[in-house]
């Protein structure tokens, strides 16, 4: 035999065992790469698990107090966010602790002419600047998302720089703005970097107040108008919702985030790109029941 074939024999051999090892152990190269990662040294990671069937593209339970992920779908993965970016908008707006008595006026650049989405705010319309955080986060009003930015110390371009640099100050290294209300799709995210943006928004009294406040009747001056909040989980008494966001372009699907207490647990939830009207929700209601039960299972099995 030659030597050529004695060495193929042997490098056939170490592979052999070399598999072995591994079905052994239970990991192989690629967990081990994984897991020394540094967005995977955070935590324990949960597997998405096989009895939970999400419909959103991108899914990510965290509970907020230890830091574990009960469940991953893609949680790495960069997707448009659409109006979740309200969120950093509002964040960089009491950061810089403008006067939220102070009127803005709706003016022509605050219309989207990219999308044309629709709004309840008419051109020349004067709200206090706190009554347009409260309809950016509420109602996902993108004029007065766009007014917020438009009128910050520096302009809208100071605005989306300090946005940026807010997401950088977070961690969230797979996060980029364009702009204040989430019409472009250049607005991306990941479902652990919105998590962790979801925790930092949570720690502003008044976006917790703002995004979880059902409806709100807003004086426009020349008329009265009501808004409700665009989360529909919001008027169930059933869920201790404690703060939350929608969103929704063509590119980024539908978005939910919230952070609630489930199971005694209060957790972070992100589902993204999710395909239908209520498919969101849906997932959202199969996270809560799977939750729910998991915790009847660990009851039982402690007494």
């Amino acid at each position: 035999m030659s030597h050529r074939y004695v060495w193929l024999l042997v490098i056939l051999l170490c592979v052999s065992i070399l598999a072995a090892y591994q079905r052994v152990v239970g990991f192989s190269y690629a967990s081990i790469t994984m897991a020394n990662h540094g967005n995977y040294s955070e935590t324990k990671v949960v597997r998405h698990p096989q009895n939970l069937v999400l419909r959103s593209a991108s899914a990510l339970v965290k509970d907020q107090e230890t830091g574990e992920f009960l469940v991953q779908k893609q949680a790495n993965t960069i997707l448009p966010i659409a109006s979740i970016t309200k969120l950093m908008t509002a964040m960089i707006v009491l950061d810089a602790q403008e006067n939220l008595q102070e009127s803005l006026t709706i003016v022509d650049e605050d219309v989207d002419n990219f999308r044309h989405s629709q709004s309840r705010l008419p051109v020349n319309t004067s709200i206090p600047r706190g009554s347009a955080l409260l309809l950016a986060l509420m109602a996902s009003e993108n004029r007065a998302a766009h007014a917020l930015g438009r009128t910050y110390p520096g302009g809208l371009g100071t605005f989306v720089a300090a946005m940026n640099t807010k997401a950088l100050s977070l961690g969230l290294l797979d996060t980029h703005f364009e702009d204040p209300t989430g019409i472009s799709s250049g607005n991306t995210s990941t479902a652990r970097d919105l998590a962790r943006l979801v925790d930092a928004a949570y720690h502003y009294q008044l976006i917790r107040e703002s995004t979880t406040c059902k409806e709100a009747t807003i004086n426009l001056g020349h008329r009265t108008r009501q808004f409700r909040n665009t989360n529909q989980l919001i008027r169930n008494p059933k869920w201790q919702i404690g703060l939350s966001k929608t969103g929704f372009i063509d590119e980024a699907g539908r978005c939910l985030v919230m952070q609630l207490q489930v199971a005694k647990r209060p957790v972070l939830i992100v589902l993204l790109d999710a395909q239908g009207k209520f498919t969101r929700y849906g997932d959202a209601n199969r996270i809560k029941q799977w939750m729910e039960g998991s915790q009847v299972v660990q009851q039982k099995n402690k007494s």
